[in-house]
């Protein structure tokens, strides 16, 4: 019987790591403590860490953002999903739930994602947001002017459309780093908001 393992490639622990990782550990550190195995993952290469925690912070957890975090945290688990992305959407959904704070609206949503059908629970700038979402997810190639144009008829401005596009650039990158390395939250404390107790 074959074990179940974090990656498919070494991940260095703590204890094992030279000072140079142990810098960049201590940045990638969430809020509970921990180094979560989609950042550990780069152990052996420090630097692809140190852009990784950067670049998602950014993209998902700068409080300049003006989209609300539940959407943030939506449209991440919509990219997730539909890149089949285990992982990712274990720890977004976790959070967009939590921020959603209403269970049964919570399910539906969830529902909804799965089915491809956002429309059945989101309408305006929400959909225009997860249509987006789709299409550079799926079709990257076929994006057009018109696209982004949808989203300013949608009430979207310049800026939250940018955010949108870094959320979906960066789960797209981070979904494929994951799915393509095996990497699962075995060790994990899952979910932004999950308590360690």
């Amino acid at each position: 019987m074959e074990i179940a393992m974090p990656a498919w490639i070494k991940m260095v622990p703590d204890d094992e790591a030279d000072d140079k990782l142990l810098e960049v550990l201590k940045l990638a550190r969430t809020p509970h403590g921990t180094v979560d195995n989609v950042m550990r993952v780069h152990s052996l290469r420090p630097e692809t860490m140190r852009g990784h925690v950067v670049l998602y912070r950014s993209a998902l957890h700068d409080p300049a953002n003006t989209l609300p975090e539940w959407l943030q945290e939506t449209i991440s688990s919509y990219v997730s999903i539909l890149n089949d992305c285990a992982y990712s959407l274990a720890n977004h959904w976790a959070n967009a739930r939590h921020l959603i704070d209403d269970e049964k609206r919570a399910d539906k949503i969830e529902a909804a994602l799965h089915a491809r059908k956002p429309e059945i629970e989101f309408d305006g700038r929400e959909l225009a947001l997860l249509r987006y979402a789709e299409k550079l997810t799926l079709s990257p190639g076929n994006m057009n002017k018109t696209d982004v144009d949808e989203l300013k008829i949608a009430g979207l401005d310049d800026g939250e459309i940018l955010e949108a596009n870094q959320i979906i650039g960066y789960f797209n990158y981070a979904n494929r780093c994951l799915n393509g390395l095996g990497v699962t939250t075995q060790g994990d404390v899952v979910g932004y908001y999950s308590s360690t107790k």
